[in-house]
């Protein structure tokens, strides 16, 4: 019975880590929402577009793979809390970095279900998520 207390210990760190990280998503999904022209949920609930369901999944990738180095390194919950912070802007400057430098048109084009973009859209995002997560192991 011992082995199973012990076991359980952090289930109260586990519940409020990855109830903030669920509120994070919801948060990273309405700032990405303002950063990108389109309108994602749109293109993908009514006009069933594959581009920017590939292209929003992968930031929503690139934003929980940032998401879970700020809380496997982060100290404290507010530690956790500032780093997610940090990693919902990181993610958001990825669709600015993309649109406004390798692909200006890249908005037009997933609007248009180019899958081509949308791919460089995900790859983009889990590329700077990958390093904005490695950049957070302090």
């Amino acid at each position: 019975m011992d082995t199973i207390m012990q076991s359980l210990a952090g289930l109260d760190n586990f519940a409020l880590y990855f109830g903030l990280s669920i509120v994070f998503l919801f948060i990273f999904k309405l700032v990405y929402a303002l950063v990108t022209p389109h309108d994602e949920w749109k293109l993908v609930k009514e006009d069933k577009n594959v581009a920017a369901a590939i292209g929003f999944g992968g930031a929503i990738i690139g934003f929980a793979i940032a998401l879970g180095s700020a809380a496997s390194n982060s100290v404290a919950v507010v530690d956790f809390a500032i780093w997610a912070l940090v990693a919902v802007v990181a993610q958001s400057l990825a669709f600015a970095i993309l649109r406004f430098s390798f692909m200006p048109k890249i908005a037009e084009r997933i609007n248009n279900n180019e899958v081509s973009a949308g791919v460089m859209l995900a790859s983009m995002s889990i590329a700077v998520g990958l390093l904005n997560a490695a950049c957070m192991t302090y």
